[in-house]
């Protein structure tokens, strides 16, 4: 399969995801490989005030898909089948990129709390047409807090908006 190079200002252009699920703030380096991103927790997020009342810590779940929508981002810029690629009409792109299949040896060795700054790690391990396979961290202040591997796939966006599938 060919695949196209995509380059954007803005973390929208290269995931469908919007807010309150867009989790990534920015990109701080994007490899063939490997990207590099970063989320500040600011205490203001929605699921924060019941995670846990009175001692807000940023749920491991939503670590994992702060992992999974950085790979998302890698492979939407680097192994996107679409020539031309565009995240903000939903009927637009053949494909759905980056659609989580697995997730497997997730730990987590510490907390995120409102101030924090999580710096999320994904590493492309190998790809085989349209699965990957990763390997993730999050650090918060030089401290690995999280580590997972995960695999996603590229599927048909008719597979998503189609309800009899």
């Amino acid at each position: 399969m060919a695949y196209h190079h995509h380059e954007f200002d803005r973390i929208e252009d290269y995931l469908h995801h919007r807010s309150p699920y867009l989790l990534v703030e920015k990109i701080v380096s994007l490899e063939e490989q490997q990207i590099v991103t970063e989320r500040k927790v600011s205490g203001e997020e929605p699921f924060l005030a019941g995670h846990f009342p009175g001692a807000p810590i940023f749920p491991g779940a939503m670590m994992q898909e702060l992992s999974t929508q950085s790979a998302g981002i890698l492979i939407a810029a680097r192994y996107n089948p679409m020539e031309t690629y565009d995240t903000h009409d939903p009927h637009f792109n053949e494909y759905a990129l980056g659609v989580l299949v697995k997730v497997e040896k997730a730990r987590y060795k510490g907390f995120a709390r409102p101030g924090d700054t999580l710096v999320v790690t994904v590493k492309l391990v190998d790809h085989l047409e349209s699965i990957f396979n990763f390997s993730a961290s999050i650090e918060v202040d030089g401290r690995k807090i999280m580590r997972n591997e995960f695999q996603l796939t590229n599927i048909r966006s008719q597979i998503l908006t189609d309800a009899s599938v």
